[in-house]
């Protein structure tokens, strides 16, 4: 069976609202047990993060659905909307949708009235789960399932964050221990994480009239095998290290240990999220025969600027280095979009004007959940 290459003809984004700026996240999440966050200066000096946007508004009201940014990111597609009736697939990525069933790809079709009848697929994850939309995506337009494809990445965890969702654990522990804040497990993603939407158009066709992105290749791998879960929400960890459903805890429980809100296993995180996956980097371009000296960008999906160095470190370490000068990266202006970073990162670099014909670009999309990485190869042509 012959196989079709597979060009990103366009890319788009949306983010909600304006910009927040460090010193306004409160005034949007809310202070717990109104009190003033104490890890919330230490954590901002390190992941360098300046702007992060949120679907709500001060008063914690929301103003966009996750679905909504997804479809108004595929409208950005098209330069017209009856354009959108062409797709043959929908493949949406996403660790927060809006709702446990119906799934948030469908969610995102039910928002896009102008489309046609058409296939639809949820990929679910964290970080990796726009780079599993974008393989199945990918993989559809290859095999000749699919002419035309849109893949998606996005999030929505502002309301997810705000201080309400912690107002009662917080009580309780100032009650009973006469401190009030919760874990920094808890509190530490409140100053990382961001709302937004990114979206790709996959053809079997270049774009004549201007760039395209020949995706070479993707790949993925996990480590869940021999991983405990790192970053985790709806549940919690057992004393071995074994994740409690949410369905297994009282309506009580639910609320006064916060088990909704998501949290991040930070020692686990730092030992071993960067040298697991550098190392199945650097086996992977082994494998597709590409050499990080004929890298232009380096794209690193970062949850925070604390992995630059430890990154580069251990990329120098294993023997496939990429200056600084080719990375590219838009952390500090949009924050952590989870699963919609690496679209948000390469429409920026599609759309800055920088790209010539022939560069090669690299993703890296790390998912510290229970350490699952994907990797991809695009072509400037």
């Amino acid at each position: 069976m012959s196989l079709n290459e597979v060009f990103i003809t366009r890319t788009s984004h949306f983010l909600p609202n304006e910009p927040v700026s460090n010193d306004d996240i409160e005034e949007y999440l809310g202070y717990i047990n109104n009190k003033p966050s104490k890890s919330k200066r230490l954590v901002l000096r390190n992941n360098g993060i300046t702007k992060r946007y949120y679907a709500i508004d001060r008063s914690g009201k929301s103003t966009h659905t996750n679905a909504e940014m997804v479809a108004q990111s595929i409208r950005g597609l098209f330069d017209k909307p009856e354009d959108i009736r062409q797709l043959d697939l929908i493949s949406c990525g996403t660790s927060s949708p809006d709702q446990l069933m119906p799934s948030h790809g469908v969610q995102v079709h039910g928002s896009l009235p102008e489309a046609g009848i058409i296939e639809v697929v949820s990929p679910s994850g964290v970080c990796c789960a726009g780079m599993h939309a974008l393989k199945y995506a990918y993989m559809s337009v290859r095999t000749g399932e699919a002419h035309t494809a849109v893949a998606t990445g996005s999030e929505r965890l502002s309301r997810t964050m705000r201080s309400e969702m912690f107002d009662e654990e917080a009580s309780k522990l100032e009650a009973l221990a006469e401190n009030p804040y919760i874990g920094f497990e808890k509190e530490f993603l409140r100053w990382m994480l961001s709302d937004g939407a990114g979206a790709f158009l996959l053809s079997d066709k270049k774009n004549e009239t201007g760039l395209n992105l020949r995706i070479d290749w993707l790949d993925g791998f996990s480590y869940a095998q021999q991983m405990e879960a790192c970053m985790y929400m709806g549940s919690d960890k057992d004393a071995d290290g074994n994740l409690i459903s949410y369905k297994d805890f009282t309506n009580e429980d639910l609320i006064g240990k916060s088990i909704m809100s998501i949290k991040q296993d930070v020692k686990l995180l730092g030992e071993h999220v960067v040298p697991l996956g550098i190392t199945k980097m650097r086996e992977t371009l082994e494998k597709r025969g590409w050499d990080v000296k004929d890298v232009n960008y380096f794209l690193p999906h970062m949850s925070s600027n604390f992995f630059r160095t430890k990154i580069f470190d251990e990329m120098e370490k294993q023997g496939i280095p990429i200056p600084y000068e080719n990375w590219f990266v838009n952390l500090p202006n949009v924050g952590n979009v989870g699963a919609a970073s690496i679209y948000l990162m390469v429409d920026e670099l599609f759309q800055s004007g920088k790209l010539k014909k022939g560069d090669r670009i690299l993703l890296l999309v790390p998912e510290s959940s229970r350490f699952s990485y994907m990797y991809g190869g695009l072509t400037v042509c």
